[in-house]
């Protein structure tokens, strides 16, 4: 039976705002318990961003009961003015006496401020309760608010000699049915989805989200270098979710334009031939895509892995053997390191058993030294 404890209390945001992944664009995802002489007076998730945040819904509930009480935010209480006023501030106004914060906002206008002003009218206020776990739920509007790019999950599933197809292309089904659940999660909890245009010659995808409950479609990044993706993909005709074509300045200009009038945005990044990728997420974060789940073929995940823009990975692998040699696409090509101590290698490493299927998780440890960020799609 679990205690009634501060971390009880803190474990609940917490699971109400891990439920919320996937629908707050570039904001945290934030869950709040207010507490009042042993019992639960008001809930709140943060659901939508430029809506009300968790601490404002958890406070509406408690409908003017929460003097005396004590709330359990899993991040930082904003102290600033956005597109909603300060949390901060309503907190004090309501007269909570204690707040128990998960971790603190990264983002500048926060960071710290808001501790400041409720400890400044009096409030008892504790940071650093079930910190590590708020800190990973957060890791994508961490990493977007502190660098303006996006945050890059490299998910990929294959046979145990590391192939993502036969040498006859022959991909379906590597991963077995609660793998492929776990995709289409994945999916619902990125904004973006990203693949180079050989897969969708090959496979003309979707790369949409498919769920047994209806799901957030993630707007479609496909990396062309000379803008050959075929103008009736169904990533161009089908309407589910938008559709951005990175590709370069060297790429055929009718296709430029007839792309345009097909509805998708088109953007440049490098000279050629090869796209520029450090460039791409760059301007990929300008159009406030804060998060990217990278579905590549093997060049395209090794130049990105590489090139040190992804966050974390996250590989499937099947009780399956294909062979195949060269002929058979790997997971990931690029020219490759001379020594082991120098391969790329994952910290934080997590293993999960799926049925037959295994799941390997991590993230790559930062390198010295990186490529240009270029591809060859």
């Amino acid at each position: 039976m679990d205690t009634m404890n501060d971390e009880f209390y803190m474990s609940l945001a917490l699971d109400m705002a891990e439920r919320a992944q996937g629908q707050t664009g570039i904001n945290p995802v934030v869950g709040c318990v207010i507490v009042k002489n042993g019992a639960m007076i008001g809930l709140g998730t943060h659901l939508q961003r430029g809506s009300g945040h968790a601490e404002v819904h958890a406070l509406n509930m408690a409908a003017g009961q929460a003097a005396g009480s004590t709330a359990y935010v899993t991040l930082e209480p904003c102290s600033h003015y956005g597109k909603t006023p300060p949390c901060s501030e309503r907190l004090i106004a309501e007269g909570v006496i204690r707040v128990v914060i998960a971790c603190e906002d990264p983002n500048p206008q926060v960071a710290g401020r808001g501790v400041r002003m409720l400890r400044d009218h009096g409030i008892e206020v504790e940071v650093g309760l079930l910190r590590e776990r708020a800190l990973r739920l957060n890791e994508k509007f961490i990493k977007y608010i502190l660098t303006k790019q996006p945050f890059v999950t490299l998910k990929s599933a294959s046979t145990l000699d590391g192939k993502l197809a036969t040498k006859m292309g022959d991909s379906k089904w590597i991963s077995n049915g609660a793998a492929r659940e776990i995709v289409h999660t994945l999916r619902h909890r990125h904004q973006g989805i990203m693949v180079g245009v050989n897969t969708v010659i090959a496979d003309n995808p979707s790369l949409t989200t498919r769920m047994d409950v209806p799901g957030i479609h993630p707007v479609r990044i496909i990396i062309d270098s000379s803008l050959r993706i075929p103008l009736d993909a169904a990533v161009i005709t089908d309407g589910l979710a938008p559709t951005i074509i990175v590709t370069t300045e060297s790429a055929n200009t009718v296709s430029k334009d007839a792309l345009v009038a097909a509805g998708v945005q088109v953007l440049i990044c490098g000279e050629g031939p090869r796209v520029n990728l450090k460039e791409a997420m760059v301007k990929l974060g300008e159009l406030e895509i804060g998060s990217i789940l990278l579905e590549g073929g093997g060049t395209l995940n090794g130049s990105m892995l590489e090139s040190g823009l992804v966050d974390r990975v996250i590989l499937f692998f099947a009780p399956k053997i294909s062979g195949g040699g060269a002929e058979a696409p790997g997971t990931f090509i690029f020219p490759g390191v001379e020594l082991m101590k120098d391969a790329i290698t994952l910290q934080g490493v997590e293993v999960e058993t799926l049925g037959d299927n295994v799941c390997i998780s991590g993230t790559p440890v930062p390198r010295g030294n990186l490529a240009q960020g270029v591809t060859t799609p």
